[in-house]
This record gives structure tokens, C-alpha cells and sequence, in this order.
């Protein structure tokens, strides 16, 4: 496991497009299947990932608290699956029904999506206004499976209530901490 910081991607980057598949429904899902929204929120994340496992619980309070409000929100697995097998869409869906996930869940097999947003690691959030800019990149919270903070994803939901309410969030953003992303070989 290599710690990695998030990228911090520029604010006001426009949201990079994605067609993915939905390994729970098999759907493929688009970025602008959320233009309708006042807000996107693209999470990196794995079925495998220590800094993930410490949240899941917190993703899918989350998934629940903002599914009938106009926010949208997907998940994003870019890791390669054939060096880490439980981040296949199979040990992905396992993952999505065990926690109960209410969100699509795609997989970015290429990992072309991963490199188009810049992530680094998992899990990784980046959230974009209703007119797909960048207005928070960052963690989820202060949790993180080192220290006693309880999860409650507090930055992430501060800066989507903004969001909603159309209101700037601070540039002052802390980035995400977990695994680096896996990359196949040679790809990065």
C-alpha cells in the first residue's frame, strides 16, 4: 500500500467525460446522464483499498441522504483487476451488494477516466457544480483508519450542501489520503 495524496485538480476544471458500465445493473453510465443536476460528485474508489473499507459505511449514508436530491453521484474503479483481482467488476458488485451502495458503481477498465480526472488515489472526490466545473477536489473527511475521527464525511457533504444551495466553497480544500491507484503496467 503506497499513501497517496490527491491531485488536487484545478477548481473550475470542467468535469472530463465518461461512458462506463455499471457493474451492478450492467448499464452504461454517462456524465451526461447528470446535466439535469445541481451537482456531480465522481468518487475514485476499490473493493480492496484499507482507506476505502475505513468509509463504506459513511458512502452509503451518503448514496441514501442526497438520492432524492438533485445531486448525482457515481463511484469509479480504475484499478487494474488482473494485478488486483478483488477490484474485478465481479469483487466490485460483491462489494456494492455487501455494503449497499446507492449509487452506480463503474468500472474504467482502460482507465482512461482515472487519467482524464487526474486521480491518484482511492478514494478520491471530486465534485462539480450544475454546469460541470470543479468546486471541491479533496477528502472526505478527517477519518482515516490511523486516527480515532469518525466518519462522517463532513467535507464532502459541507461542500455538496453548498453546492446546492449555490453558494462558493473555500478553495481551501484538504486532499484525499489513500492508496495510489493501481495502473496496469507501464500505463503510467
Amino acid at each position: 500500500m503506497a499513501l497517496t495524496e490527491s491531485t488536487m485538480l484545478e477548481l473550475g476544471t470542467e468535469a472530463p467525460d465518461f461512458a462506463l458500465k455499471d457493474v451492478v445493473t450492467g448499464k452504461i453510465v454517462r456524465r451526461n446522464d447528470f446535466r439535469d443536476k445541481r451537482a456531480l460528485l465522481v468518487m475514485f474508489i476499490c473493493a480492496h483499498c484499507p482507506y476505502v473499507k475505513h468509509i463504506e459505511d459513511g458512502l452509503t449514508a451518503l448514496g441514501a441522504d442526497y438520492e432524492s436530491k438533485p445531486v448525482g453521484i457515481v463511484a469509479i474503479s480504475s484499478n487494474d483487476a488482473e494485478s488486483y483481482p478483488a477490484d474485478s467488476p465481479a469483487g466490485m458488485k460483491k462489494q456494492a451488494h455487501q455494503i449497499g451502495f446507492r449509487f452506480p458503481y463503474l468500472y474504467d477498465e482502460s482507465q482512461a477516466v482515472a487519467r482524464a480526472y487526474k486521480a491518484a488515489c482511492t478514494p478520491d472526490f471530486f465534485l462539480f457544480d450544475g454546469t460541470l466545473r470543479l468546486v471541491y477536489r479533496g477528502q472526505f473527511d478527517a477519518s482515516r483508519p490511523s486516527n480515532e475521527a469518525p466518519v462522517t464525511g463532513k467535507s464532502v457533504r459541507a461542500a455538496i450542501e453548498a453546492a446546492l444551495a449555490g453558494k462558493s466553497i473555500s478553495a481551501d480544500q484538504r486532499p484525499s489520503i489513500g492508496c495510489n491507484i493501481k495502473w496496469k503496467t507501464g500505463s503510467y
